[in-house]
């Protein structure tokens, strides 16, 4: 589709909420990222000349784009298209704003459509403030719940990843008291499944799943819970019978242990911050989310918007960059570049 055959995907960099990090990152990084993809953000002019300025990035341009499919991937020039209808003059930073909420939501639609249309090969996320997107009037709680609901997918998953570890979650925004009534074994082998493709999309030939237990010491054969013994077991049995290499359930603390030392390429975890704290401790900064069950590419940084440090010019873009560095892996994986 692009007379230059550039072999670089093109990928869409949505800005997130505006009063946090995220148009501080995606500038800071440019150059990075021309060096992965040609990036395009899905953003808002004159808040890119604010972050261009907060970080005196004199000798780079900035230049609006009709169609993503024209981004150039020059170092020394911000391509960006035009997205936010919301009037965010009076942004204040590390402040919740129902107009940031909205041109966040507004980013992301954007780049779905996109990414369906096959204009961009995939979508890299800066982080929203899902109290920003709730004042704006959008419902949904974050941007797994957006995509699923945009793509038409009924089967997704948040899965987050660092090098040679990849976690997914059977739950996600949730209380905890509702995760009980969300486990069952049709749904968390759908999550497997899930991890196991997108393990083989990053290049893992025989992916190596753990299934973590539910309960403290995997539930001690019913002493603390007994979903490990009728719900997990018999699962992991059903399984392995049909050809996955998964193993479990085991306890969480060591299954992650085990996992971080290299014994396992994959984790399926039941709850959002049973798979959170540990990949985010052992990613050190470092962790990249990423959506699985998705008919597009989509990863993101997997931190969040910062207000306390937001337009201050120190924020770190590096997860953003492994973000990019994942994406543009699984758009070549797909053979969706341009």
């Amino acid at each position: 589709m692009n007379a230059t055959r550039d072999k670089r995907p093109i990928l869409a960099f949505t800005m997130g909420d505006v009063a946090g990090i995220g148009p501080e990152i995606i500038v800071r990084a440019w150059k990075d990222l021309c060096a992965l993809c040609r990036p395009v953000i899905a953003g808002d002019g004159p808040i890119l000349k604010r972050a261009m300025a907060l970080l005196s990035l004199d000798g780079t341009a900035l230049r609006s784009l009709e169609s993503p499919l024209d981004a150039a991937g020059k170092p020394n020039q911000l391509d960006y298209c035009q997205v936010a209808t919301a009037d965010l003059r009076d942004m204040v930073p590390g402040r919740i704003g129902a107009e940031a909420g909205r041109a966040a939501h507004d980013f992301l639609v954007w780049a779905i459509d996109q990414a369906m249309a096959r204009r961009v090969d995939g979508i890299v996320t800066a982080p929203l403030n899902k109290e920003s997107l709730r004042a704006a009037g959008i419902q949904h709680p974050g941007h797994t719940e957006i995509l699923a609901d945009r793509t038409g997918t009924r089967e997704f998953a948040m899965v987050l990843a660092i090098e040679g570890l990849a976690v997914i979650h059977q739950t996600l925004h949730m209380a905890l008291r509702d995760v009980f009534n969300h486990l069952t074994p049709d749904s968390i082998a759908s999550k497997a499944f899930l991890l196991e493709g997108l393990l083989r999309d990053l290049g893992v030939v025989n992916p190596r799943l753990g299934l973590a237990a539910l309960n403290p010491h995997a539930g001690e054969h019913g002493l603390f819970g007994d979903e490990e013994e009728k719900i997990l077991r018999p699962l992991v049995e059903r399984l392995t019978a049909g050809g996955m290499n998964i193993r479990g359930p085991l306890p969480a603390d060591t299954l992650f242990q085990r996992a971080v030392g290299g014994e396992f390429d994959g984790v399926v975890a039941l709850y959002h911050d049973q798979g959170h704290i540990a990949l985010k401790l052992a990613g050190r900064g470092r962790a990249v989310n990423i959506s699985a069950g998705l008919p597009i590419v989509r990863t993101s940084v997997a931190h969040g918007t910062a207000f306390d440090i937001a337009w201050q010019g120190i924020a770190d873009a590096e997860s953003l960059v492994t973000a990019t560095r994942y994406a543009a892996g699984l758009a070549k994986a797909r053979n969706l570049a341009h």
